[in-house]
């Protein structure tokens, strides 16, 4: 891989890794309020927590981290990024569910967890197909 593609990957893996923390941050800061404020189950809480962190996502990832690949029509790689961010999110639930049944964690602790074993799957996912660089004939 030449110099120059090796910097920007790391660019954007740097980008990435800024925008995933700012949906983290929102996504584990939902779930805790959801919890504490709401009266939620933390596995309820952790959907809506992911409801809400799933747009800061989506348009920092759009509009900064890929910014520079064009993978088609808006509308295709919006649903590639939902079907990415949701099979993180299928793994993010089950992990959760497996930690609060089966340690005695606290659940923002478990939720910390999950999140950062998740974060490495969700940038392969859309570095590789969510976000992929678009095809020239």
């Amino acid at each position: 891989m030449p110099l120059s593609e090796r910097i920007g990957e790391r660019l954007r893996l740097m980008r990435f890794g800024l925008i995933g923390a700012a949906a983290a941050a929102m996504h584990y800061w939902a779930a805790i309020a959801l919890v504490e404020l709401g009266g939620l189950a933390p596995l309820r809480a952790n959907v809506g927590a992911f409801a809400i962190a799933f747009w800061c996502s989506y348009f920092g990832h759009r509009h900064w981290t890929f910014a520079d690949r064009r993978g088609g029509h808006p509308a295709a790689v919006f649903f590639r990024f939902l079907a990415t961010a949701l099979l993180g999110f299928l793994l993010n639930q089950w992990l959760y569910y497996l930690l609060l049944t089966y340690l005695t964690l606290p659940y923002f602790i478990s939720l910390a967890i999950v999140m950062v074993i998740v974060a490495a799957s969700t940038y392969l996912l859309s570095r590789l197909w969510a976000f992929r660089a678009e095809q020239l004939p």
